[in-house]
């Protein structure tokens, strides 16, 4: 388990990734040396307060662009903060460009709104919001707890217009692909915002490796990878949509009992190179064994335990009708490399990540095989 959950909320989890202790112990070391080799327990005790409430903006953040996909009929299985910020896993993404625009700027929108009633609340403050400005920008590491509403202002603001820069992943490169979707096609959109991206990281990291901020260095390799991951997604959107789970499923799979032993599928496998197994009982699936539980029973030399007692027992199933595409989303959540397909309750074949991937080869090489396929 890589994630823990806090508490919900309209029924989208909020968790907190198990490297996100980091970001706190990052801010105490920053805010608690004051210099020439103090440590001040009082500031590292501020960068942790500050970090834990600027993260409740986060929160906020992410809850306006989950709200707000739910509000249009895409739901949003949950947020998950890390070291770097929060992500908000969502089901399926909005494809209309007007759909992407709202949620992409809710965000954004949301710290604005923060850092506006934040500074509301200073006016009836003892704080001076100038002053608390002025240290932020002469050193914003040497602040005190009288500098938490400047200082969380600034952030919210600087949240803001970080993220509306239009390059892939952020807020603001689902804005410039929502804009350039209007006048061109949704993928062509994609590969500009996806390289805008890309260069943004490439300028970001350098400038980290010549002034020796390792935190631009670690957001140039998130950038990079997720406008990398956003643009393979979209391809793969591309050539697969229109087909469905009947063009690609494998219908002649060897079937195996839960009380056969995990050699016995070993042996299967070496003979027909089916490296999945569904498992039935009198007829039902029951169970899938996936090569790597095969594998996992051999290492630890039970090679004669059951089926029953190394297979996935909690597996979706599909039907012949599903969207290629949405599968292969579901194998990946999911992690398995094969689900069973079911006709009128009866188990009639198995889909693999191996056929959805020869699938997307073949699809990808021939223009004429991809429009023949997705008109059937």
């Amino acid at each position: 388990m890589t994630s823990f959950k806090l508490f919900s909320v309209k029924g989208i989890d909020i968790k907190i990734h198990i490297t996100f202790p980091l970001i706190l112990i990052w801010a105490a070391v920053q805010f608690g040396f004051l210099g020439e080799g103090s440590f001040s327990l009082s500031g590292a005790a501020f960068g942790v307060v500050v970090t834990l409430l600027l993260f409740v903006c986060v929160v906020i953040h992410e809850l306006s662009h989950s709200l707000t996909s739910t509000w249009m009929g895409y739901p949003v299985e949950d947020i998950v903060l890390l070291p770097l910020g929060g992500v908000s896993q969502i089901e399926e993404m909005p494809e209309g460009p007007g759909e992407e625009f709202l949620m992409a700027v809710a965000g954004p929108f949301s710290n604005i709104v923060i850092a506006f009633f934040l500074a509301l609340i200073s006016l009836f403050t003892p704080v001076s919001l100038l002053s608390g400005l002025r240290k932020i920008a002469e050193n914003p590491m040497a602040l005190g707890w009288s500098d938490m509403l400047p200082y969380l202002i600034v952030t919210n603001v600087a949240l803001a217009a970080f993220n509306l820069i239009p390059a892939f992943p952020m807020d603001g490169g689902r804005v410039l692909r929502s804009l350039l979707a209007t006048i061109m096609p949704q993928t062509r959109a994609t590969e500009i915002a996806v390289r805008v991206g890309q260069g943004f990281a490439w300028v970001l990291g350098l400038g980290g490796l010549v002034t020796g901020n390792l935190v631009w260095i670690l957001i140039a390799v998130f950038v990079y990878a997720g406008a990398a991951q956003e643009g393979r997604m979209t391809q793969i959107r591309s050539i697969l949509e229109g087909m469905k789970v009947r063009q690609a499923f494998t219908r002649d799979v060897q079937v195996i009992s839960p009380d056969d032993p995990v050699s016995y599928a070993a042996d299967r496998t070496l003979d027909s190179f089916q490296a999945d197994f569904p498992v039935c009982d009198e007829g039902e699936i029951v169970g899938i064994l996936t090569h790597t539980d095969i594998v996992r029973a051999l290492k630890m030399r039970q090679p004669d335990v059951p089926v029953r007692d190394v297979m996935k027992k909690d597996f979706p199933t599909l039907r012949l009708d599903d969207g290629l595409f949405e599968v292969h989303q579901e194998m990946q959540q999911s992690g398995l490399d094969a689900l069973p397909v079911i006709e009128d309750d009866r188990f009639v074949g198995l889909l693999t990540t191996r056929d959805v991937n020869e699938a997307y080869q073949l699809l990808s090489i021939s223009q004429e095989l991809r429009k023949q396929f997705q008109s059937v």
